[in-house]
């Protein structure tokens, strides 16, 4: 089985952007341990990072033929993107969300998710941990 792994706007700056909130673990660090676990539970990941909304939704289309499912990191897309909800849903595969942070714990405006009410799953507040529970929960899903 094959996971789209979706790393939304700003997630390449992991490491050194506001470690307070999003710790340092990079994104290469995120993207080697999902490696790592994707061995562990035989799925094979495929990894995407833009900060450019219609590259995001070309890499949906692309991929969504050959993904069983999606581990997403919306980024700030998370609260403005309708056509990421919609490009997630034509894929008719199951995605689950994540994010490194707690969004409710946070400003107000990062309180609402476009993504929530129709992802398979959310996980959130833990952060890099929170892509491999995502991952594994996905797993479970797709099996």
């Amino acid at each position: 089985m094959r996971v789209g792994v979706l790393h939304g706007p700003n997630l390449r700056t992991l490491g050194r952007r506001e470690p307070g909130i999003y710790g340092t673990a990079t994104l290469a660090d995120i993207n080697r341990a999902l490696e790592t676990l994707a061995g562990e539970l035989r799925l094979e990941v495929e990894a995407f990072q833009s900060n450019h909304e219609g590259e995001i939704l070309d890499w949906l289309e692309e991929v969504g033929g050959r993904a069983d499912g999606f581990l997403v990191n919306p980024g700030a897309l998370t609260h403005t993107s309708v056509s990421l909800r919609d490009g997630l849903l034509a894929t008719g595969r199951p995605f689950v969300e994540v994010h490194l942070s707690n969004p409710d714990a946070r400003e107000a405006f990062r309180h609402h998710s476009f993504l929530s009410d129709v992802a398979t799953g959310v996980v959130y507040g833990f952060g890099p941990e929170s892509y491999l529970l995502g991952l594994r929960g996905l797993a479970a899903r797709l099996t």
